[in-house]
């Protein structure tokens, strides 16, 4: 899964999904919307509840902070395909 919030500057992405281990990632990016700045952040839930409770705290966090979703979509989708591919350039930066 792949959710993505905006505000006029801002961004931040997350990414649910297993590894090829069957252990389940939270990775979380964030930033300026047209700049280098901001950075990327990968955790290991414990199981998929709680990357999906991660989710919603996040959801909580960006909506206090005033961005909004733009994104929702699973990770196999081809919007989610083209999220995917700008996390790896993130993550090689």
């Amino acid at each position: 899964m792949i959710v993505r919030w905006e505000s006029d500057h801002d961004y931040v992405l997350i990414h649910i999904h297993q590894d090829m281990f069957g252990d389940w990632i939270f990775s979380r990016a964030w930033g300026q919307i047209g700049t280098q700045f901001g950075g990327l952040k990968h955790q290991l839930a414990e199981d998929h509840d709680q990357a999906m409770m991660w989710l919603d705290d996040e959801a909580t966090i960006q909506r206090s902070r005033g961005l909004h979703k733009v994104l929702e979509v699973q990770a196999d989708s081809p919007e989610g395909q083209d999220a995917v591919r700008q996390l790896s350039l993130l993550d090689n930066a």
